[in-house]
């Protein structure tokens, strides 16, 4: 990690940069992919999964025997943990939920908005060197609560055709039975566009490698709606002299091991303390299975020592980064000031896999900055809200002149019509 020594404001704006890679060459690689899938479907799904994963499909979808035989193999231990998970995701994900009053906006005016779930949604899960079997939780509980009626799962199988056991356990949990051995922008396709065996969704949700990303980016801009604009994982992480180095370091690396290209930052307002979280990273990282991705990461990560943590806070709110913690026993002074951050975690003992993993909120987190203007997953990304109004004679006679005077001065004519028919009636009656 490079160390920055007080840098002046100016030069954030070039710190908080995240790493660039080659977009024209991307775009164009996934344009033909989506392409192909458009027009050649289930073969062209099969065709990259050989390119792609080394594997010859048999089958696109996963089996009922495949499914049971997958929840034979995951270790009652690792249920349990699934099973703590799930719980606290629900009671999270249902407090969303929310009754809409009917407003009287005048009399005789009645206004309201009704929650509808968006009825076929498809959700991406990786399933590579790191199956994010987590994910199926953060993304089916919600869209299981709102009452989304068709659930469309992809992920990538492994050479020998198969499913990592725990995603088709979690899946099966959640209540997902539609499972499809696909992966990378294919898959991404797949669902926006429908093939023979894979039915066309509305929305799709779900984190991926750079070509997954384009896939969602390009299908969002022919009409498909996808849960939000994202890049490489992220953490900032902000310590003062109370913070616990250790617990710092390995915040970093585990955001670091999630890929080459994620990055972490950490800030302080202490030389020292950077120094000493330095340390334990270098140390920590030695230890990890994933080392040399985790290096690799760190390469392009920083180290930042500001003149306080108010500085701190507003660089992180101009980074805006999906993942911020605030190692110090004084965070909760801080809150009010944090403006840009996908999910937040306060004092030494709330770790960032906390929240991907069973405190209750959702991991799937707007990225590359998009925490400026997105927010993550929730049981509101599951739903559309539809408004209803109902105007009775006396609120049509209420508010119809002011219609009548703004429709004509837009001059639509017709718009003034609507009302003026209907308060003549009124007026005859």
């Amino acid at each position: 990690m490079k160390t920055y020594n007080k840098p002046n404001i100016e030069q954030w704006e070039k710190l908080v940069q995240r790493p660039v890679i080659n977009k024209e060459q991307l775009t164009q690689t996934v344009s033909s992919i989506i392409n192909d899938v458009k027009q050649n479907g289930d073969q062209s799904l099969i065709k990259y999964a050989s390119k792609f994963d080394g594997v010859k499909l048999n089958s696109l979808t996963v089996s009922v025997e495949e499914m049971n035989n997958a929840i034979e193999q995951v270790p009652q231990k690792l249920k349990d943990a699934i099973q703590v998970a799930y719980n606290n995701i629900s009671i999270f994900h249902k407090a969303q939920e929310v009754q809409e009053d009917v407003i009287e906006t005048t009399s005789g005016v009645k206004c309201w908005r009704k929650s509808v779930a968006i009825e076929k949604v498809g959700l991406y899960i990786p399933g590579g060197s790191a199956p994010l079997f987590s994910t199926i939780l953060m993304l089916g509980i919600p869209a299981l609560i709102a009452g989304c009626k068709k659930l469309v799962l992809c992920t990538p199988p492994n050479n020998n055709q198969e499913i990592n056991p725990a995603i088709l356990y979690t899946a099966n949990l959640v209540g997902i039975n539609e499972i499809y051995k696909v992966g990378g922008a294919q898959a991404i396709a797949a669902m926006a566009y429908g093939t023979i065996t894979i039915p066309q969704v509305y929305k799709i949700f779900g984190p991926g490698n750079q070509f997954v990303t384009k896939a969602k980016e390009l299908v969002q801009q022919t009409g498909v709606a996808i849960d939000m604009p994202a890049g490489p994982s992220e953490v900032l992480v902000i310590a003062d002299n109370t913070c616990n180095p250790a617990f710092v370091a390995s915040d970093l690396l585990s955001q670091a091991e999630h890929g080459s290209d994620s990055q972490v930052i950490l800030l302080s307002d202490n030389q020292r303390v950077i120094e000493k979280c330095l340390t334990e990273v270098y140390q920590q990282v030695e230890l990890l299975p994933r080392k040399k991705i985790a290096i690799k990461a760190l390469g392009t990560s920083k180290a930042i020592v500001l003149n306080n943590l108010d500085e701190c806070i507003a660089f992180s709110n101009q980074y805006a980064p999906e993942h911020l913690i605030i190692a110090s026993e004084r965070a909760n002074n801080y809150i009010h000031n944090i403006i840009n951050a996908g999910s937040v975690f306060l004092g030494n003992y709330s770790c960032e896999s906390a929240g991907d993993y069973a405190s209750g909120t959702n991991h799937t987190l707007p990225t590359n900055g998009h925490a400026k203007n997105y927010s993550g997953v929730s049981l509101d990304s599951f739903v559309k809200k539809i408004t209803f109004q109902e105007l009775s004679k006396e609120g049509i006679n209420n508010i119809g002149k002011a219609i009548e005077i703004m429709a004509e001065a837009e001059d639509l004519i017709a718009h003034k019509n609507a009302v003026t028919l209907r308060l003549k009636e009124i007026n005859n009656d």
